[in-house]
């Protein structure tokens, strides 16, 4: 059975039609990467946590400022007449890939505070396993909802019609159907040996169709991936030494 799990918000933003876009590790980390440069370069704020004692004991630390594991971040948008119509982005991301029993409760958990924060999109971004050449290979996308299938023409994406999406993004697309929700899952192709900052740049491409005032640079990119690939070597093996007797939580490095 699952321990508590719970949103802690460390201040309150007034959220109205905002987008959410939720990267938890995948292949390549490509959707880690891209939620930390997105975090970074549009200096979102971190106004709240999900807390679990079943999540890896370890706290991310950035500037000097400490964060728990699962964090989401908000902040506003400086519309125009292109991209998606919303005032405020919100950001969910994490270096871990949650335990399979945890997956279900944790989705719940946030399409909850969604909905209650009046996030009216969801854009979840998931790298995936093509074999060899994945730079050769297409962004694909699979949407729940009027809204998000919609978004599959605009931004001319091509819809996965056979497949399977696993973990954080899998359940929330199949819970986001069942609760009537506007969820996308962007699906990039990248190499699973090592943080892809490239295949995180390909799906950025799209997100960057989606909020134009999001600059794609791949200098700060490569570093990220750089960064993302030492930070959790270092995370991991210290997980590791605080629970000898296992956890069941996977961390990717």
């Amino acid at each position: 059975m699952a321990s508590e799990m719970f949103i802690h918000e460390y201040s309150h933003q007034e959220l109205s039609q905002a987008m959410a876009i939720i990267g938890f590790p995948s292949v390549g980390l490509v959707s880690s990467i891209a939620a930390n440069f997105i975090a970074r370069t549009m200096k979102l704020e971190l106004i709240a946590a999900v807390i679990c004692d079943e999540f890896p004991p370890y706290t991310i630390i950035h500037d000097g400022i400490v964060a728990p594991p699962v964090r989401i971040y908000a902040g506003k948008r400086t519309c125009n007449e292109k991209g998606e119509s919303c005032e405020q982005l919100v950001l969910i991301t994490a270096e871990f890939m949650p335990a399979p029993n945890l997956l279900r409760p944790l989705v719940q958990l946030l399409l909850d505070w969604c909905k209650k924060n009046d996030v009216s999109k969801i854009v979840a971004l998931e790298g995936i396993n093509v074999g060899e050449n994945p730079e050769q290979k297409e962004i694909m996308a699979v949407a729940t909802g009027e809204k998000c299938r919609s978004m599959l023409e605009t931004y001319s994406i091509k819809e996965m019609k056979e497949g399977m999406v696993t973990g954080t993004s899998g359940v929330m697309l199949y819970e986001g159907d069942r609760l009537g929700r506007n969820v996308i899952c962007l699906l990039g192709p990248a190499r699973s040996e090592y943080p892809d900052a490239r295949g995180a740049a390909r799906m950025l491409e799209y997100v960057t169709k989606m909020i134009p005032e999001l600059k794609l640079d791949l200098d700060p990119l490569f570093k990220e991936a750089e960064q993302m690939e030492k930070g959790m070597k270092t995370t991991m093996e210290n997980v590791r030494q605080a629970a000898k007797h296992g956890d069941e939580s996977l961390l990717y490095g």
